[in-house]
């Protein structure tokens, strides 16, 4: 199988996964990226049964809305039920690196405040050791050059990636050549440098299930 259709056949266990388990006009949080555009697609197909949706960024946003999806307000709600996202990766113990749309805060946000998030990726995200996948940094442009040097001393290569603006205003710092032996010590020690907004690992809240796309199909993990 290609990687669009691993992507379309773990999109469509999701939507089951939805439907199977969400009640009924409870509200649905959707991640951003390419494997969340094919869930977006598919729960079009069940979206009678959704109260509405949040949305991780305003390209999530806008692909709910073209499917007659309702998008609300994170703060005018009091729950989701389930937020469904991808990951650039994702280790045995269910903490991810996440951000290579550059969505990542808005993701946590969501993820966050949701009761169970299902993470849905094809077999080539699954690792051993995060941190293959460069290890993106949300960042307050006057402290680019501040944070560069601070994420330097982790071990690993900060690189400011080019041509990109988050939906809230902020840069991206790739940070290149780590191995993450210690993803929730990492996590908290990046957020507490000066002028990070967030960091792309999802290692204190990680995903609660975890559907893998393989050649066998899709398997079911859980924390």
């Amino acid at each position: 199988m290609t990687q669009d259709e691993l992507k379309q056949a773990v999109a469509r266990a999701a939507r089951d996964y939805v439907a199977d388990r969400l009640p009924v006009g409870a509200i649905l949080g959707v991640g951003t990226g390419s494997t969340a555009n094919f869930f977006i697609d598919e729960v079009a197909a069940v979206k009678d049964r959704l109260g509405g949706a949040i949305a991780s960024s305003e390209a999530t946003a806008k692909r709910l809305a073209g499917h007659g999806i309702r998008v609300l307000d994170l703060n005018d709600i009091d729950a989701i039920g389930i937020y469904v996202d991808g990951a650039d990766e994702i280790d045995a113990g269910m903490a991810m690196v996440k951000g290579g749309g550059g969505a990542l805060t808005r993701e946590k946000i969501v993820a966050a405040v949701a009761d169970t998030f299902v993470c849905i990726c094809d077999a080539s995200k699954r690792v051993q050791t995060l941190g293959r996948y460069p290890l993106p940094v949300e960042v307050i442009p006057m402290a680019r050059a501040h944070v560069s040097r601070e994420l330097a001393k982790l071990g690993g290569t900060p690189k400011l990636r080019a041509d990109m603006v988050t939906d809230n205003g902020n840069l991206i710092v790739d940070v290149h050549g780590l191995s993450i032996t210690d993803p929730v010590g990492l996590e908290e020690r990046i957020n507490q440098i000066v002028g990070v907004v967030t960091n792309g690992l999802f290692a204190r809240r990680g995903a609660d299930v975890l559907l893998l796309a393989g050649k066998d199909g899709v398997q079911t993990y859980t924390r």
